[in-house]
């Protein structure tokens, strides 16, 4: 992550946790509070492991394009067919 990606992080962690430490001084320490501590916790964990280590670069390779014609199939391709969907209606196409 880059440094301003770093800091803006930063800030938005420490303005969630005043944000929970109201809920707290309004709501004492409900379960829903709790878990929010706890998820603010684990977002300060990751955010200083990512501050830690080199962002992982993934190459991929270029996706093979292939081109699809836009002349219609020949019709005797589709003789005695069921149209999917419409019940297996059979009749002779024209």
């Amino acid at each position: 992550m880059s440094t301003s990606e770093m800091l803006e992080l930063n800030r938005t962690i420490d303005r969630l946790r005043r944000a929970v430490g109201s809920l707290r001084t309004m709501y004492g320490d409900a379960a829903s509070v709790r878990r929010l501590s706890n998820d603010l916790e684990r977002l300060e964990i990751d955010a200083r492991d990512l501050d830690a280590s080199p962002p992982n670069v993934v190459h991929r390779e270029p996706v093979e394009r292939i081109k699809v014609s836009d002349t219609p199939y020949d019709a005797s391709m589709w003789l005695g067919i069921d149209d999917e969907g419409l019940g297996g209606l059979h009749y002779e196409r024209g």
